[in-house]
């Protein structure tokens, strides 16, 4: 039962995640008076029609793994009042506002996070929890030691830790940190086969509380955390391949690689000192910041792919055939899907481990 309850308030939030992000296409075609045909919950075949404000149907369907938007014309320029016969910037505007509705969402639930836990201090990383008979455990570092220096560089964010300490593999290194407002040393040594989901001295890292806020004084620390965890998200491609992070640490999970932390996030775990309810929220933001930004990836069928053939159109003037960009959208859009099939069969043979 626990199992089926948690199915459901995984799937819940997937689809409003993804409505959100439909609700902001929808939004900006609006705007520019461009018509939508329909606002679909779920994907098709349709179960019933909700209900009809002005041209719009607002449907309900038997897949419910999202949503979708169907501007009129979407595809096809010689149709008046559609999408595809808008001016560009018009388009560019309406793909934009899906992926850039899911980042608001992002900045506004962070802030809803701080509200609860205080707003963090981004200059500073401590350590959340600590894996046993690991390097850290074993040195004597607990979880709320603030971590200063690696063999004296200053540690101001988690890349220079994950950096200083990929760097120093098998060999001795020292750290100073702060533990109840004392500095002090310790020696360790990053490991280098680490045990499955660790890492190389065993730690999670998690920034310090720095002061209480209500939720428009985080606002600000909500938008700067949703900027850090973009370029978190955008750097992993180049730290796998200059070997700062481990592929297990950087590889991209599918819906059973998701379910699985979400559940973990359900029961609080591994967040240490964080309600489940707050570990959920935690999840659910760093969900629909990858959306978004997955969305603006320059892939055919995605947001992005869709926004790349407008500028043609501004910069030269001169627009790509719609039939070549419809096969190209297409060719995308099944690539797309044969790689979501080997992400979410990768999840189920060899399920991710969140590391330390």
């Amino acid at each position: 039962m626990e199992f089926l309850t948690g199915l459901i308030q995984f799937v819940l939030a997937l689809v409003a995640l993804i409505l959100i992000h439909e609700f902001g296409h929808f939004l900006a075609a609006k705007f520019f008076k461009v018509e939508v045909e329909e606002f679909g919950i779920g994907f098709p075949p349709r179960v019933a029609t909700l209900f009809q404000w002005k041209e719009t149907k607002f449907t309900l369907n038997a897949l419910p793994l999202g949503g979708f938007v169907r501007p009129k014309g979407e595809n096809d320029p010689s149709v008046e009042g559609g999408l595809a016969a808008a001016n560009p910037w018009v388009r560019l505007v309406v793909l934009f506002a899906g992926p850039a509705m899911n980042l608001l969402l992002g900045v506004i639930l962070y802030a809803v996070i701080f509200m609860n836990v205080g707003v963090p201090d981004y200059d500073r990383v401590m350590i959340a929890d600590i894996a046993e008979n690991s390097p850290a455990h074993e040195a004597g570092l607990v979880p709320g030691d603030v971590i200063l220096e690696i063999e004296g560089a200053d540690v101001k964010s988690t890349t220079d830790l994950q950096e200083a300490v990929q760097s120093s593999l098998g060999t001795p290194i020292d750290i100073a940190y702060e533990r109840e407002g004392e500095v002090q040393h310790v020696e360790l040594t990053p490991r280098v086969n680490p045990p499955e989901g660790e890492g190389a001295i065993g730690i999670l890292m998690s920034n310090p509380i720095n002061q209480e806020a209500n939720f428009f004084e985080a606002l600000p620390a909500g938008g700067y955390a949703v900027v850090q965890h973009s370029r978190a998200l955008l750097e992993l491609p180049f730290r796998m391949i200059q070997g700062t992070i481990s592929p297990e640490e950087g590889r991209v999970v599918g819906f059973v690689g998701m379910f699985n932390i979400f559940q973990e996030a359900r029961e609080g775990e591994p967040t240490v000192g964080i309600s489940p309810l707050l570990g959920v929220l935690s999840f659910v933001t760093s969900i629909t910041i990858s959306l978004g930004l997955l969305n603006l990836v320059p892939f055919p069928a995605l947001d992005g792919g869709r926004i790349l053939f407008t500028l043609p159109e501004i910069i030269l003037r001169k627009r790509i055939p719609p039939q070549y960009e419809n096969v190209i959208n297409l060719i995308g859009f099944g690539l797309l899907l044969l790689l979501m099939i080997y992400i979410n069969l990768q999840d189920i043979f060899s399920p991710p481990t969140l590391t330390r």
